[in-house]
Parts: structure tokens; sequence; C-alpha cells
């Protein structure tokens, strides 16, 4: 009875990049099979229906959050026992601006985006009120935060946590909708930020070079405990909001410190979501919320000179133009995670003899390691170098594996793996420009691409779903061959000596990852990673960058990054010790009658 249907289908099947299955359309698959074995589309289910989200605006300030309406104007819940909300004490209210979800619902085969909540649009009055906020917690160091001791600031930090754990649906949900996480990465997200949390707050009390212990040197007995530096502006990027900006606040704030979060344009409302719980768990002013155009609110905070540290995931121009308006910058505490142009390196080996299998599994970690959340990751693999008399077959396994990839919503399970989609819409239409201009650019300085559909929008043309790209035949001439896409472009550098892989290490601009892909661990593997040890933080042997696991330092080099992340790291990162110290024998008890009476001598176990 639906011969005619499949008929018609079958016609417009072959304008598809991906094809959706309603769940009740799935009790008809049997009839669709012949017509799927025959394509290389990507089908997904539709899972369950989920839950448009739409997060009101909210501002944090002082310890106060206020709601705001749709005008702009604060609001009071006064029937909310909970709720901790105040009207603020503003009577022209604050500008707000719609968010829209990159994830969008269907209609008639286009997609169309939705409104998922708001944000306030702070001016510099507005973010100077939270600066001001911030002194007066501060307090020269002399204020609550800073003086309570380290067990009580974990206890806080605890309380955050199962806060927290309260909105994690919540926080799942928005990830999809706003920037596209699919539904098993943003799980992963929330859950693997606990867990570095309660990883910092283990550290704090096991190591000595962190809670502080007695050593004798030389006659000086010395007590040493790492204590804060200060307020600390922190910018955390979109494609990790809690992740990546929870790795530099949380551990800043164990440490005394006192912070400044600035909500990121993209990515932003997810952090709208965990307000109460910050406000509830924390004393006032030790965490104020800046939300808003960034030129509009950090420039003018930073110029006032009372900022101590920065801790800034991004790019590095936007870290350089900041840094430049401290008065001091001398005095300035910096952690930057930037930018990465990660090399994915293919020796000879790899296609010699019989090695098809480390073959296969290499370019499955260079897929997963090139469009893992569409190449939305400064670890990504950004460029891959293969050696010219094997490109075609590189190519060829390459290209397979990749049309594989589900491309569709992340809520979406593909109908042939299970899979949520590893291809999901990009946060907005100035990302998919940017992944256009790029591939045009080297179209037409002689690079193709090689997979079905490279590059087209899924669902119209503003949609901003789109089918990943392989461009081969890249070379220097081209702005992908520099250029970090932080998308799905995945650019192939044919290579006829190891030389070009050196030069391409040597005369970067970018030392964060690279990744070696070989058979036999000649020479040239060993050459190369003995070249790039003091060129990138990482050296990945047959496996893709990435940063975890988080107990192991994330560095990098040159434009890349300016510090150390990491469990341990990161809570170094944002303190400085402090020496108690004498000389001789405490023969009267002074010392020991001092260290018993002082909050900051006081064990964190």
């Amino acid at each position: 009875p639906f011969g005619s249907q499949i008929t018609n289908l079958r016609k417009h099947i072959k304008k598809a990049h991906t094809i959706t299955m309603t769940t009740d359309a799935q009790r008809y698959k049997i009839l669709l099979l012949p017509l799927l074995l025959t394509t290389h589309l990507s089908f997904t289910i539709a899972s369950d229906a989920i839950p448009t989200p739409y997060v009101s605006p909210r501002t944090l300030i002082d310890g106060r959050i206020t709601l705001y309406d749709s005008n702009g104007k604060p609001v009071i819940h006064e029937n909310d026992e909970s709720s901790t909300c105040e009207s603020s004490s503003s009577t022209t209210g604050v500008k707000i601006t719609p968010v829209m979800g990159c994830c969008e619902t269907s209609v008639e085969g286009d997609y169309q985006h939705v409104e998922i909540g708001a944000m306030p649009q702070m001016d510099t009055d507005e973010a100077m009120q939270a600066l001001d906020s911030a002194k007066e917690a501060w307090s020269g160091g002399s204020g609550t935060w800073p003086q309570m001791s380290m067990s009580d600031r974990i206890q806080c930090v605890e309380d955050l946590l199962d806060k927290l754990s309260v909105v994690r649906d919540e926080i799942v949900n928005l990830l999809m909708w706003e920037i596209g996480k699919n539904y098993d990465d943003a799980q992963a997200e929330f859950d693997r930020t606990v867990l570095f949390v309660r990883q910092l707050i283990d550290a704090l009390k096991e190591r000595d070079d962190l809670h502080g212990s007695w050593v004798d040197v030389k006659g000086t007995k010395a007590f040493v405990r790492r204590a804060a530096i200060g307020i600390i502006m922190c910018l955390g990027p979109f494609n990790y909001p809690l992740n990546e900006t929870y790795a530099t606040l949380i551990p800043a704030l164990l440490m005394g410190n006192v912070v400044l979060l600035k909500i990121p344009t993209v990515g932003g409302l997810v952090h709208l979501l965990t307000m109460q719980a910050f406000s509830e768990a924390l004393p006032p002013g030790v965490i104020n919320f800046v939300s808003g155009r960034g030129r509009a609110t950090m420039p003018p905070l930073m110029a006032t000179g009372d900022i101590d540290g920065l801790a800034f995931i991004g790019g590095s121009n936007a870290a350089d133009d900041l840094i430049k308006t401290h008065p001091e910058p001398h005095r300035l505490k910096l952690f930057l995670q930037l930018e990465a142009k990660n090399m994915g390196i293919f020796l000879p080996s790899l296609f010699e003899n019989d090695n098809e299998e480390k073959l296969n599994s290499a370019v499955k970690q260079a897929v997963t390691g090139a469009f893992s959340y569409n190449g939305q990751r400064c670890t990504a693999l950004k460029i891959m170098f293969v050696p010219r008399k094997y490109s075609d077959v590189f190519a060829e396994k390459f290209v397979k594996a990749v049309e594989d990839l589900n491309v569709g919503l992340p809520w979406k399970k593909s109908f042939e793996n299970g899979k949520y989609s590893m291809i999901t819409p990009l946060p907005n239409a100035k990302r998919v420009s940017y992944m256009k201009e790029l591939i045009e650019d080297a179209l037409e300085k002689g690079a193709v691409i090689i997979n079905s559909a490279g590059g087209s929008l899924v669902g119209g043309e503003s949609s901003t779903l789109m089918v990943p790209t392989i461009l081969a035949n890249v070379n220097e001439s081209m702005r992908i061959f520099d250029e970090e896409q932080f998308g799905p472009i995945s650019p192939i550098v044919p290579y006829d000596d190891i030389e070009t892989i050196r030069a391409y290490a040597r005369e970067g601009k970018y030392g964060q990852q690279v990744a070696i892909f070989t058979a036999d661990g000649g020479e040239d593997a060993s050459e190369l990673l003995d070249k790039f040890s003091s060129i990138f933080g990482k050296i990945n042997i047959n496996s893709q960058c990435g940063r975890s696991p988080d107990t192991l330092p994330f560095s990098g080099r040159r434009s890349s990054a300016m510090g150390v992340m990491s469990v341990v790291d990161a809570l170094k990162e944002f303190s400085v010790p402090t020496v108690i110290a004498y000389k001789g024998h405490d023969e009267n008890g002074i010392v020991k009658s001092i260290e018993e009476d002082s909050v900051f001598m006081q064990s964190v176990v």
C-alpha cells in the first residue's frame, strides 16, 4: 500500500543528506531497507520529544539574583520561599536580548531556530557594580572568603556540587539546545565537571604541597601553604561552557580567590541555571556574573587595575587586547588556553606490509579526533599529513569513515547503530559563514572536496547543520593550512618527506598537541618525538589528541597556552605559596600557640 510513497521518497532521497524517522514510522523501516542499502545516508531515529527549554534572564551580583521580564524590568518572586531572588535597586532595568537555539525544529522539511531564553546585556556601569561587590568580598585579602579556613571553603564547594546536581537534567538539555552538544556528550560534560571538582578537593586534602606542612631546611623551620591571588576575571568558552570554565573557576575559588565570571555570548544560558546554587552555597560577592558584550564590559573592568588574575579560554587576539588594558600588566597573573592547529601525522609504515589493521585503527582515531562534536574542540585534529604516494589509500578509508558518521540533532539516535548524532548543528550562522569562507578559499586555490555533500547544509539555507568537509590537495597557500577552523572541516596535506612535517611544527604559530600514527615506531617516529618535545605540550602516539585524563598536565606553547591545566596544576595556577618560618627551637611554644589559634594554618583533613 505504500508503493507510491516509496517511489516518491526515492526521488527526494537523492537530494537528501540525512533522514530522520519518527518513532511511529520505525515499524515501516523494513519497506525502506532496500532503499537504505543503496544510499550513503545516515538515518536517525527521532527520539521521544524532549522539552524545549526557556531560561529567563537574570543576574547574580553581591549574592542577589535578580530576575527580569521581557522588557528588562526587575521582578520579584514573592511566593517562592526557596528563592533568593530580589529586586535590584535599578528602576530602569537592563537591556535584554533573546537567545536562539542552534538546534531547530523541522517545518515542511526546513529547520527554524527556536527562542530558548534571554540574556541581560550589561553596560559598563552595571559591570562596575559586579566589580565593586568583588572588591568588597576580597577586601584587600581580608574578606570573609579569603580569610575562611580551607576546610570551610571545601565544605562550601561540596555544598555547591549538591545544589548543582539538582539542575543536572536542565543543564544537559540546555547544552543540546544552545550549542548542539549531543545527549551523551552533554551528560559527560556535567559529570566530568563534578568529577574534576571532587578530584580537586581530594588533592587539597591529600597533598602536602597544597594544604601545607612543616619542613626543616638547615635550621629554618617553615610551614608552607598556598593562598589566594586576589580578584580573578574568568572568561570561559562556548564549546565547554561548564567543564572548561569550572576547570579554572573552581580551583580559583577553593584557593580563596574572588571571581568575576564573564558569561560567554554563545553557550551562556547554562550559567544562568547555576546562579541559584552559587548564591546559596557561597558568601555574597565571592562570585559575580557579568553578561553582555565582552568589549563593553571586560576592558573597562580590566582598566581599573583592580583585577589580579585573568583566566581566559578563547582566542589569542582577544586575550592580547584585554591584557593590554590593564594599567599594570606586569602584576596580572595569567592563565590562558588559546587556539591550536593540532597535526595528525601518518607515517609511511602504516601503509606498508600487512598493516591494514593498524591503518584502520589510525583512521578511526583520526575521524573521531577531527569530527567529535563537529571538531569544535581546541584538542581536535585540525590538519592531516599523509604520504603523497599513499594519499588515495588514506582518502578512501577516511572518506568512508566520515560518511558513516551520524548527522542530525543532538537528541536523535542513528537508525543503523543506535548512537547519538556526532555531527550536530553549529551554534550560529556566523560559524557556518566562516566554514564556507575557508572551504571556498581552499577550492579556489586547488583543493577538492572528496566526500559526498561535503560542506552542504541539512535543513535549508537557514540551517546550521553542516555536513563534514574533507579537503584534499591542501597546501600552504590556503587559509585552512594555518587557521584554526574549529569546525567540521578536515584538510589533508600530502607530503613527500618528513621535513615538510618538521617545518610545519617548527614554523607554526601554535604548540598544543600532535598525534603521530605509525605501525613500527621506527626512526621517523622517534626523531619527530624528539623534535616535538620542545614544541608541543602533548605528543600522542597512535591516538587522537585530548585533554583527559584530568590528572595529567594539559599545557601548550607559543600562542596555544600560558599555564598548565590539571587537577593539581590548576590549584597552583590560582595561588601562591605563603611561608611561615622561624629559626632555632620553639622553646616557649610561641609558634605552636600561634598555629593552634590560626585559621590559615588550620588542618584541612
